[in-house]
């Protein structure tokens, strides 16, 4: 039935939302995953992903995630500078959630989930040789992020300049990405939702034009 406001469930976030489970992450969904290689200065290997990931500008294209806490991630990306985004697709869904385990900076990610690094061209971190597209990427902000009333909160928002980007040829229709083709996978909401990009939930809408 259609949702009327007397139908309406309304919190305040900071008094909490009086349901089994937060609301938010599964309202704001699903989100594209950034799947985040990086590297220490010692050379050794982080690959996490992050939930709270978007693009944010096409000229130059910068892309960016949000890391709840200071982890290996972030830390690594402000010493070097550098990281790579990986597509997670729904043939890499279960290698993808292995990689999100909380384990110590001296394991690498890549081994836990059987996957297989690979040089990147311009930049440190290497890439996911089973992702079928990856986003070379150079820092260029990291902010911490703020409450309204200017108390800072333990997040931080990694922000990147694309500099290099590998796509597999067989998602290039005429020259054109065809997104649902890599069968992308997405954040949703609760423990573990996720969602599937497939051919057959795409559609076209076209933007009106001006007068």
């Amino acid at each position: 039935m259609p949702t009327t406001p007397t139908d309406i469930h309304f919190y305040e976030p900071s008094q909490g939302h009086g349901l089994p489970h937060d609301p938010f992450n599964a309202i704001v969904g699903p989100r594209p995953i950034g799947w985040i290689g990086s590297q220490d200065k010692e050379g050794r290997r982080n690959l996490a992903p992050y939930s709270f990931f978007n693009a944010f500008n096409y000229r130059p294209p910068i892309i960016g995630f949000s890391s709840i806490g200071w982890k290996h991630s972030v830390a690594n990306i402000q010493d070097t500078g550098e990281f790579v985004w990986n597509l997670a697709t729904r043939a890499l869904a279960e290698r993808m959630n292995a990689t999100s385990a909380p384990v110590g900076p001296e394991v690498d990610e890549f081994e836990l989930g059987g996957l297989t690094p690979v040089p990147s061209r311009l930049v440190g971190p290497p890439r996911v040789a089973e992702s079928p597209v990856s986003f070379e990427c150079r820092l260029t902000q990291i902010v911490q992020l703020r409450r309204a009333d200017g108390g800072t909160v333990d997040s931080w928002l990694v922000l990147g300049e694309v500099v290099g980007v590998h796509i597999d040829r067989a998602l290039l229709r005429d020259g054109v990405y065809d997104t649902a083709m890599a069968h992308p996978i997405l954040r949703a909401g609760g423990p573990g939702g996720y969602a599937e990009i497939r051919p057959d939930v795409m559609f076209d809408m076209p933007r009106p034009t001006g007068a």
